[in-house]
């Protein structure tokens, strides 16, 4: 089964990467599942928290809203402030 390869970027620095079954976050259009061989999207994300599904569990970092792009497998997560104080690396 195939995994997506996901990064966390705040404003200035790369915050988080890794690879993850499924992430969720909320967009100004609703909550959102991606999961491997989802379509090409961009997304506009709201304040709130982004859940990383893998097999050791899932995990959550917070956003103060920004953006996802989801192309390829690769799920890329940009916000001016983001709080990934508990995801393991």
């Amino acid at each position: 089964m195939s995994t997506l390869q996901v990064e966390l970027v705040a404003a200035d620095r790369k915050v988080w990467e890794g690879e993850a079954d499924m992430v969720v976050a909320r967009t100004v259009d609703g909550e959102l599942g991606i999961l491997p061989g989802h379509t090409p999207l961009l997304g506009v994300l709201v304040e709130g928290e982004v859940r990383i599904k893998s097999g050791a569990g899932s995990q959550n970092a917070t956003v103060d809203g920004g953006f996802l792009s989801v192309d390829r497998d690769k799920v890329i997560i940009v916000a001016e402030a983001v709080d990934a104080s508990s995801l393991s690396a």
